[in-house]
């Protein structure tokens, strides 16, 4: 295998965040888990679409490239682990990219960083966790050691020894897991409007399952698209036919015969996202680490003084938005951070509290 220069290293780095940062921005949903539901969207008077039924393995979802499935036995059952891998468009740099969805999707939402990523010579390997996307969508104990052990089997099958990791929302926890569990694995790691920055235990009392369960079998599409709203509640304006498209595709698994089983398993899933805390996890990531954003109140300083304990070269930028005003600004010093020409220091930059993620 090439071996990269210095050098090499750098420009890559460099490339694999703008690239990154650049998909992200465009493609990526900034919605916060159902563990956050408490903050939704105003009631407004949203029309239900005209949807047919969709299926809860996702077949029709709008993925980039084929899905291949990794067999798993959980808790005595059978399931089968989505994912789709996708060679490079550019000459192979020899860099894989783990790309770690959110709480309301498979990883098809993913497309523009996927393409992004390709063209920079970059091999892009995307899960979709299970519970989620076109994986099986079991009744059993989910946690984020399974997430990690799940992911590390996928990629020990590809035979692919280490990766730069990439998650979003709640796939922001699962990378934590990930990289604390897998140091060896671990290149570096971008968190884009990570979720569990906040220890979601404190002033908050534990969800009743039964209750939580109710609620989402009873999902209907204003409640569903009052979720993904919270991304652009400060700009109402920002929605879009893409964010449409994807208020769609979830309605429409509420609708087939299946739904009460994945309603289940997102039941279970938003106990575990109370349950399994990451806030101990961010001083323990021993790679640089990159963060964008923030789902949560207070998460810039949180996220900042939790990975300072580490050997992480952590960068810190605003808060979520749609667009973003200071690209130069959040940009250039994340990359010089990375490239390590910041040393140890770490920089706050402006932040958006309190808006979803």
């Amino acid at each position: 295998m090439h071996r990269a220069s210095h050098t090499d290293g750098a420009w890559r780095t460099e490339q694999f965040i703008r690239r990154a940062r650049a998909g992200l921005l465009i493609g990526s949903l900034a919605v916060t888990a159902a563990a956050t539901s408490a903050q939704t969207a105003p009631n407004l008077p949203w029309p239900t679409p005209d949807v047919k039924p969709g299926s809860i393995g996702c077949e029709e979802c709008p993925y980039p490239y084929p899905s291949a499935y990794l067999p798993l036995n959980l808790y005595g059952q059978d399931l089968r682990l989505a994912y789709m891998d996708v060679a490079p468009q550019a000459p192979a740099n020899g860099l894989t990219v783990l790309l770690l969805h959110g709480n309301n999707f498979g990883g098809f939402y993913f497309t523009p960083i996927i393409e992004a990523l390709r063209k920079e010579g970059f091999r892009v390997v995307v899960p979709d966790q299970i519970g989620y996307g076109r994986s099986s969508k079991p009744a059993i104990p989910y946690n984020l050691h399974d997430m990690a052990a799940n992911t590390r089997k996928l990629l020990e099958a590809l035979k692919i020894p280490s990766v730069m990791v990439v998650g979003h929302s709640m796939g922001g926890m699962a990378a934590a897991r990930f990289a604390t569990q897998n140091p060896e694995m671990t290149q570096r790691v971008v968190l884009y409007n990570p979720i569990g920055v906040n220890d979601a235990r404190i002033g908050r009392r534990a969800p009743d399952f039964n209750e939580t369960y109710k609620q989402t079998l009873n999902a209907t599409y204003a409640s569903i698209k009052g979720v993904l709203f919270r991304y652009v509640g400060h700009n109402p304006a920002a929605w879009n036919v893409q964010f449409e498209s994807y208020a769609r595709i979830r309605y429409a698994a509420t609708l087939g015969g299946e739904w009460p089983r994945y309603a289940m398993a997102q039941a279970l899933i938003t106990q575990m996202l109370y349950v399994d805390q990451v806030v101990d996890d961010w001083a323990r990531i021993q790679v640089p680490t990159l963060a964008f954003g923030g789902a949560e109140r207070g998460g810039a300083g949180i996220l900042d003084s939790g990975i300072s304990g580490s050997s992480a070269a952590l960068t810190r930028a605003r808060g979520p938005r749609m667009q973003d005003e200071h690209e130069q600004e959040t940009t250039q010093e994340p990359l010089t951070a990375l490239q390590g020409q910041g040393g140890d220091r770490r920089h706050q930059g402006r932040q958006d509290a309190g808006r979803a993620g």
